[in-house]
């Protein structure tokens, strides 16, 4: 029988949907709503149509894309029903550097990003990429927007950073600079560049946990280097080097990922001098460096870009999704590094390399990296104190920055307690998957602007209980 209660179902021919394409959304919404119950027949096509003021044949249409994707089942003399879901539970993914890297950008992801790298939406610049896109939905130049740039990328916001850099102290050249897709390119470039399969390259041990499966993909060693609060360990990295005969060695000064510490000024002139004396090519991952004053010490300032290639990216100041990287060195270095991003993908965005160069030369982007700042201050005051008070043990208190390392004050299985926080959709990072080898770690990265959630610190009280 049907049931003469069902919800109604409008059509609107005056939208550039096909009414087939409508009456398809329409029905399967009802369906997922649960207002057609499985095994529930639905009107006929004579009487849907005429409910709707469209013809039989847009219903019949309509009703046979139904049944090819399943919702529908037609049955001899009977009509169309709506089938019965069959729900198959599929085991949850193991909590690797896989899930870190493809599940929290999955439309099902967790509702709590607890352990994610980025900015959450309130504080994404969006009122200036707002202004920006309209400004630019304006331009006259919007042709030569979105047509093939420089291989260098915008001129305009290369000359744009080379000021930024030089408020920092770090003196570059236009022709040192190359735009790339977000920091993650401007790292695979440069390790394309500089090593070959086989070769060995030191890491900050904890370190970025993306870097890994890119090292591995590129068939090169990467042995971690032992990270302090104050940088990375000198006697480490002196006996890597003599050990290993590394190629390069990729370090994180500013806010480090994933502890959140910054590189004292001795620190960094320790592992200069070593990696001068080593003849070791450093790279400076340092994309969080406008998240600090300009007087913060770190490796390009320290070197002048002698012996750096630093890489710097707007995705984590203005927007993730932005994908606008880039990095800095000596001009023949960069036009060896320029050759791989050629090969690889051409050139990048143009149209979001603009947008970016407008904020900055808009005057807001400076006022939102100051606001920025505090706000990142005070939040990480707050969930410092909330991760103690559900008796984590936090590794050092960061002057900044998105990142808190912190642990059970117990020993804890770290695999097992992120499976059991995915659950209840929560992500958590725990540490292993930011060391070089996975190797067993207590620690667990907190993005502070992902964690002001009451339901987090109730599970990790509970986790400190069991």
């Amino acid at each position: 029988m049907i049931d003469t209660a069902f919800p109604p179902v409008r059509l609107d021919p005056h939208l550039p949907i096909p009414l087939v394409s409508q009456l398809v959304d329409a029905v399967k919404t009802h369906i997922q709503n649960g207002h057609f119950p499985a095994e529930q027949r639905i009107p006929s096509v004579r009487r849907m149509a005429s409910l709707c003021g469209v013809s039989p044949v847009t219903v019949a249409n309509a009703y046979s894309k139904l049944v090819s994707s399943g919702l529908l089942e037609a049955r001899d003399r009977g009509g169309y029903y709506v089938k019965p879901v069959t729900l198959v539970t599929s085991p949850r993914p193991p909590v690797n550097s896989l899930w870190l890297l493809q599940h929290v950008f999955e439309d099902n992801a967790p509702i709590i990003k607890a352990g994610c790298g980025w900015l959450a939406p309130p504080y994404i610049f969006t009122s200036a990429v707002k202004r920006e896109l309209t400004n630019l939905a304006q331009s006259q130049n919007l042709a030569s927007m979105v047509d093939y740039g420089s291989p260098y990328g915008s001129l305009s916001l290369r000359r744009a950073i080379k000021r930024l850099l030089a408020r920092r102290d770090i003196p570059c050249s236009e022709d040192g600079i190359i735009l790339t897709h977000g920091a993650s390119q401007a790292l695979e470039l440069t390790l394309r560049a500089f090593a070959q399969p086989g070769d060995t390259v030191l890491v900050d041990d904890p370190g970025y946990c993306n870097l890994y499966p890119l090292l591995q993909s590129l068939g090169l060693t990467a042995i971690g280097i032992g990270r302090t609060a104050t940088g990375p360990c000198p006697s480490l990295f002196e006996r890597a080097i003599k050990k290993h005969q590394p190629r390069l060695f990729i370090t994180t000064s500013v806010l480090h990922n994933p502890t959140g510490g910054c590189a004292s000024a001795e620190n960094v002139a320790a592992i200069h001098a070593l990696a001068v004396k080593h003849g070791i090519t450093m790279v400076e991952d340092n994309i969080f460096l406008d998240l600090t004053p300009e007087s913060q010490p770190c490796h390009a300032r320290y070197d002048k870009l002698q012996n750096i290639i630093h890489i710097g990216s707007f995705s984590k100041t203005i927007g993730p999704g932005l994908r606008v990287g880039y990095l800095a060195c000596p001009p023949e270095i960069g036009k060896r590094i320029l050759r791989y991003k050629m090969a690889a993908g051409l050139t990048t965005a143009g149209l979001n390399e603009t947008l970016v160069h407008g904020i900055i030369q808009s005057g807001q982007y400076g006022l939102h990296l100051t606001d920025l700042r505090e706000r990142l201050f005070q939040t990480q005051k707050i969930v410092y104190r909330s991760l103690q008070d559900a008796g984590m043990k936090v590794y050092l208190r960061p002057m900044g920055g998105l990142f808190i390392w912190a642990r059970f004050e117990k020993n804890v299985h770290a695999q097992s307690v992120s499976e059991r926080a995915a659950t209840k959709d929560i992500m958590l990072a725990p540490g292993h998957l930011f060391r070089p080898e996975r190797s067993d770690s207590q620690w667990f990265r907190f993005n502070v602007t992902h964690t002001n959630e009451p339901r987090l610190y109730d599970f990790l009280k509970q986790e400190n209980n069991i």
